[in-house]
């Protein structure tokens, strides 16, 4: 049976939830990648994925300025990176470079890989929705990369930013 609670209550109960590390170049030139936990796919044929990012975050301007970026899949092993790449801002400090974080080239668009992901996934824009303090984009995948290694992928267990690797199905 289920009972009235507050929308905080109940949205806490959603985990775990998927994460995501989106990456695109800045006017600049550098790649700048942030953590998000609102990602899911949304076409089959083409394919496409959906992320929504804050109004007020750097990345918002990056995505839209590069009209692509990478997805990528954090490994369990990843989750010093993934906490900075959701808590630092590339306004202020090139993220990749201050994490160490191994990266490879795009194949499709001008992006980088992170070469210790479980996967990796090429987008190139193709819409953007206005929801409230957030925008929702869509990219359509050009190019697909998975590590040869069998990894976990991390999950967010929690607010606060508590990460877990959960096995692979």
């Amino acid at each position: 049976m289920q009972v009235e609670s507050t929308f905080e209550r109940a949205r806490a109960l959603k985990y775990p939830e998927q994460i995501v590390i989106a990456i695109a170049r800045d006017p600049a030139g550098k790649y700048n990648p942030i953590t998000l936990g609102w990602v899911t796919q949304t076409s089959h044929e083409p394919p496409m994925f959906a992320i929504s990012i804050g109004n007020t975050r750097y990345s918002l301007g990056v995505i839209r300025a590069a009209k692509e970026f990478v997805l990528a899949w954090p490994s369990e092993h990843q989750k010093d990176e993934t906490l900075f790449f959701g808590t630092k801002s590339g306004r202020e400090v090139d993220k990749l470079a201050e994490a160490g974080t191994p990266t490879q080239p795009a194949r499709a668009i001008d992006g980088v890989l992170l070469r210790d992901a479980v996967a990796n996934l090429e987008c190139r824009l193709v819409s953007e929705l206005q929801t409230g303090d957030h925008v929702i984009f869509v990219g359509q995948v050009v190019a697909a990369h998975v590590n040869r290694r069998p990894l976990n992928r991390l999950y967010t267990v929690g607010e606060n930013y508590q990460f877990e690797g959960l096995p692979r199905r």
